[in-house]
């Protein structure tokens, strides 16, 4: 009984240490990643370049690793300061997702309002209008060439992960579970993954799709 009781006080540790929003002093991962008070926190809603991803700017074609510079903006502008997170999950690397704010400001609205980082529309719109507006006026990713996050992990993924022959719709589960299907052409074509791990699936034409369950994206 004594052991029984001892596992249970552990589970419920744990369950709570899992579930805490995270407070303290900021150290930056990369564009849309820190560590705060030791807690691994990706940031909920958008999503920055990689360490590594090139980008061009087109006047003089000069070419730059726009996941370090975003690193390096955050870092001089958040890095040290104390954070105030609220924990909505864990992501399949075992990070906590969350929203952060310092003295009020939300740094993913921040990245996003500035140019450093992209609305994650598969998750959350909460900064879509704050990233048509960076991008309406040209500011930081928006006035260079480069591709979307998303895209540029894909073509990083082992080859495994192309589509089969010609069956090149993509079939996407969204975090609440909708079964969307994305065709070539159309907007968020280019930057869906599909994780097979997670049940997504490639299509060979749009009734096939839809015979399965899936509904095409709306843009």
């Amino acid at each position: 009984m004594l052991r029984v009781c001892s596992l249970l006080v552990l589970f419920l540790a744990v369950s709570v240490a899992a579930s805490a929003d995270p407070r303290g002093r900021i150290e930056v991962v990369d564009g849309d990643t820190l560590r705060v008070a030791g807690t691994t926190v990706r940031l909920h809603g958008i999503d920055a370049p990689e360490a590594g991803q090139p980008c061009r700017r087109p006047a003089s074609g000069a070419r730059f690793d726009c996941g370090a510079w975003v690193t390096d903006e955050l870092r001089a502008r958040f890095g040290g300061r104390a954070a105030r997170c609220r924990a909505r999950g864990q992501d399949r690397y075992g990070r906590t997702i969350a929203s952060c704010t310092v003295d009020g400001t939300d740094i993913a609205r921040w990245l996003v309002t500035e140019g450093l980082a992209f609305a994650y529309r598969r998750y959350s719109m909460a900064y879509d209008l704050a990233e048509k507006q960076a991008a309406v006026t040209g500011r930081g990713l928006h006035a260079l060439s480069m591709q979307s996050p998303a895209a540029y992990r894909a073509d990083q993924r082992p080859q495994g992960n192309d589509p089969p022959g010609d069956c090149r719709i993509k079939g996407n589960i969204s975090a609440d579970g909708t079964r969307i299907f994305h065709v070539p052409g159309q907007q968020h074509y280019a930057r869906t993954v599909v994780r097979r791990a997670d049940g997504e699936r490639w299509f060979c034409s749009e009734a096939q799709a839809r015979r399965a369950g899936w509904r095409k994206a709306r843009r």
